[in-house]
């Protein structure tokens, strides 16, 4: 599963941003029909996202655009329009039921047979940001083999619950708590809700640390400034990089020697801190880091 520390929204009816946001060494580009986008625009935004799927030149970043809910009937002409121009992956948003997967998995199993490409090449995101959709989300992160990570979306969430957002987030923490689990349990992506003031910037590096801390694999960007202090967040540094391999050596040591937990720099190490340490590992090299092996 590739890379996606930060996944930057971009307007699907504005060619220029999308091109901007192409340029920024972003893992993620995510070509926004849905919110972002006014309804007597859509047919136009669905052209521009089309045209930019074949035409621009995204480098590494993963080609993402974001549909409007199955709820509606725009999902599919957003779907028929765009999946032509081959995009990397979809995001479906107000996920409230794995039927909803379901058919969007079923609408992509077909054009990828029509099209003569692999069956699940094109993966699937799904936010989840309604009272329904955290209800089901274990069905939902179970619902199909293309689905890659579930997205939090705490916004929609509080409008829909009638909850008040507050800085610290705990009208929201239940909810937050659940997608990463739930996603986690499935062996998917997590990837947490956008922090939505874009002139504090302490306060984005405060909630993407968070959100790294609660076990969150990426996080959605509004602007293209939140994006590198995203992308270093999710980052690991030189030194915890060095210290998780000196555990992952001292543990492969100690395991050869026949002892279970032992010590190092004073504190106890078992399982629990190796799997940490692996995890840190993982991260980096998925950033491209060398990890000595």
């Amino acid at each position: 599963m590739r890379i996606r520390r930060a996944l930057l929204f971009m307007p699907g009816d504005d060619r220029h941003k999308i091109e901007k946001g192409a340029a920024l060494g972003v893992d993620s580009i995510i070509m926004d029909l849905e919110d972002g986008v006014a309804l007597s625009r859509k047919p136009e935004a669905r052209a521009v996202v089309a045209a930019a799927l074949r035409e621009v030149d995204f480098g590494r970043a993963e080609k993402l655009v974001r549909i409007n809910p199955s709820s509606v009937h725009l999902w599919k002409e957003d779907m028929a329009e765009t999946v032509a121009a081959r995009p990397d992956g979809y995001v479906l948003p107000k996920v409230e039921s794995a039927h909803e997967i379901r058919m969007v998995d079923s609408y992509l199993a077909a054009a990828e047979t029509r099209y003569d490409w692999p069956v699940g090449s094109i993966r699937l995101l799904a936010i989840i940001e309604t009272a329904r959709g955290v209800a089901n989300l274990r069905d939902i992160a179970e619902s199909a083999p293309r689905l890659d990570a579930l997205i939090f979306g705490a916004e929609d969430l509080a409008g829909s619950i009638g909850a008040i957002r507050t800085p610290e987030g705990w009208e929201v923490f239940y909810a937050r708590s659940a997608v990463v689990i739930h996603a986690h349990a499935a062996g998917l992506q997590a990837v947490d809700t956008p922090f939505v003031d874009l002139n504090d910037q302490p306060g984005l590096a405060a909630e993407t640390r968070r959100a790294l801390m609660m076990g969150y694999t990426g996080k959605l960007a509004i602007h293209p400034r939140q994006v590198e202090p995203i992308q270093a967040a999710f980052t690991p540094g030189a030194e915890e990089v060095a210290r998780a391999k000196r555990l992952i050596d001292a543990h492969a040591a100690h395991q050869a020697a026949g002892t279970g937990v032992f010590e190092l720099d004073g504190k106890m190490v078992d399982m629990p801190m190796v799997r940490a340490a692996e995890n840190v590992l993982a991260r980096a090299r998925a950033a491209g880091l060398d990890t000595g092996g």
